[in-house]
């Protein structure tokens, strides 16, 4: 793992390939990990960059006092392509959904493209009947790391208040493990995710601040799964509209981590979208 110094902390990233930037982001309580079936698959003439966000399943503590709020993790996100010295990027979102409001900031300035797995949009935060546990474990004292632990024994994890919802296919303990280390050995990782879910989100300004992708004006492909109960199917439907530029597909058979339950299929959507005409060759989407 590669190391950078952004104002929040020390991201670790995974820096593979060489060619136009694609940079893929996870969900909370998960790391770059994530996308590790779908790596193999897509096109190698790319250079891919996975982060690891402080949102659980980091290894290295951000700064004490630093700004771990759901506005702040977009600005970490801005601060991370930057410091990379990235140029007409390819942003590739799933599950966490904060990265889309880079737009609405002003901050997306180096994104020319994005890709859009089922992620957290609109009202939808945190999302769905596994984001009402999470508001629920937050608020009572040790709550949370009670619910972490409980992602560590495999016929909890599939309840539908926990990952049942998120992946089709029961994920590896392993993988779990990894996930869920961080939070429960290291206090500055549980000090930085209980930051972030402390957040005080206002309903109004994230419908607003999703709607501001009306600006983007790069092509995206919003790569949805229709059978996913966290994530609503009108949601993926409605950014593909309201993106200028945007397209639709989708991943039968999958949930929310599509990558994890058909990386076969999300592989080949990607690598068309990467490849096709007019995306590959690195134009921006313009002023915004």
């Amino acid at each position: 793992m590669r190391t950078i110094e952004l104002p929040a902390g020390v991201i670790e990233y995974q820096d593979e390939g060489s060619g136009p930037p694609v940079v893929l982001l996870h969900g909370l309580l998960m790391d770059h990990t994530v996308w590790d079936r779908v790596m193999p698959l897509l096109p190698r003439e790319f250079r891919y960059v996975r982060p690891v966000l402080p949102l659980g399943a980091h290894r290295r503590p951000m700064r004490t006092g630093a700004d771990l709020s759901l506005r702040g993790q977009v600005r970490l996100v801005a601060d991370f392509l930057e410091a990379l010295g990235l140029e007409e990027i390819t942003l590739v979102h799933s599950d966490w959904g904060g990265a889309l409001f880079l737009t609405a900031h002003g901050w997306d300035q180096r994104v020319a493209r994005q890709v859009i797995l089922p992620c957290e949009a609109f009202d939808n935060f945190p999302p769905g009947l596994p984001g009402r546990m999470l508001t629920v474990a937050v608020r009572v004292p040790g709550g949370l790391g009670f619910a972490v632990r409980q992602l560590r024994i495999g016929a909890l994890r599939r309840l539908p208040v926990l990952f049942g919802l998120m992946a089709r296919r029961p994920l590896p303990d392993a993988l779990v493990r990894r996930w869920t280390d961080p939070f429960l050995r290291i206090p500055g990782v549980r000090r930085d995710m209980t930051a972030y879910c402390h957040g005080r989100l206002d309903k109004r300004q994230l419908i607003q601040d999703t709607e501001a992708l009306r600006r983007f004006t790069g092509e995206a492909l919003v790569l949805w799964s229709p059978d996913n109960r966290v994530m609503p199917p009108a949601h993926g439907r409605r950014l593909a509209e309201l993106l200028p530029a945007g397209r639709y597909a989708e991943v039968p058979g999958a949930y929310v981590l599509s990558m994890l339950d058909e990386p076969e299929a999300v592989a080949r959507k990607i690598g068309a979208f990467l490849t096709s005409p007019g995306t590959s060759s690195g134009t921006p989407s313009g002023p915004r």
